[in-house]
């Protein structure tokens, strides 16, 4: 069985891929052909997280056992395969690439050929370029900085009543599914 996989970023337009890898394979070679297809390097912290379908994260796949927590189950992307977490079309996935700007690419499970087998992951579809790997300590800087100018002296003044407003005065607050155009 193959899995196609479709992933994009909020941060450039019009950047895609799409990797066909067989079930049987690990996040670790899932997470390779991600580096690969990007040209990033392969020295950083990553973390796989299954998604429900609003893409709120829950289960944690990490690159190297970080949870000392012996009462929480911690999987490696090296120990867990494909299918063991992934079996339907349409299944979310948040690849977080740099974990100190916390940015990441939304993948999704595009399609499962079944009756194929495939020994290695492979770019069928590449369009535009990724956003850099890494962001700066000065472009973090910058950004929080930026925030913080934005907050005059009133801004903690006023308490707000979360209670007096429901989930549609939030909607447009909200980003829309990256995958909707596609």
């Amino acid at each position: 069985m193959i899995y196609k996989f479709t992933i994009l970023t909020d941060e450039v337009d019009n950047f895609r891929r799409d990797i066909t890898i067989d079930a049987e394979a690990t996040f670790y070679d899932l997470h390779n052909a991600i580096l690969d297809s990007v040209a990033y390097t392969k020295d950083q912290m990553a973390s796989f997280f299954i998604c429900d379908e609003d893409w709120s994260k829950e289960t944690e796949i990490t690159l190297i056992e970080m949870d000392s927590n012996s009462e929480e189950d911690s999987y490696i992307m090296e120990n867990v395969r494909l299918n063991e977490f992934l079996g339907d079309e349409g299944q979310q996935l948040i690849y977080v690439f740099d974990y100190l700007a916390e940015r990441s690419f939304f993948v999704k499970l595009r399609e499962i050929i079944l009756g194929k087998n495939q020994k290695k992951a492979e770019v069928i579809y590449s369009k535009g370029l990724p956003p850099v790997q890494i962001s700066s300590v000065e472009d973090i800087t910058i950004a929080s900085t930026d925030s913080m100018l934005a907050l005059d002296e009133d801004f903690f003044e006023d308490t707000v009543n979360l209670d007096e407003y429901d989930d549609e005065d939030f909607g447009d607050l909200i980003e829309g599914n990256p995958f909707d155009n596609y």
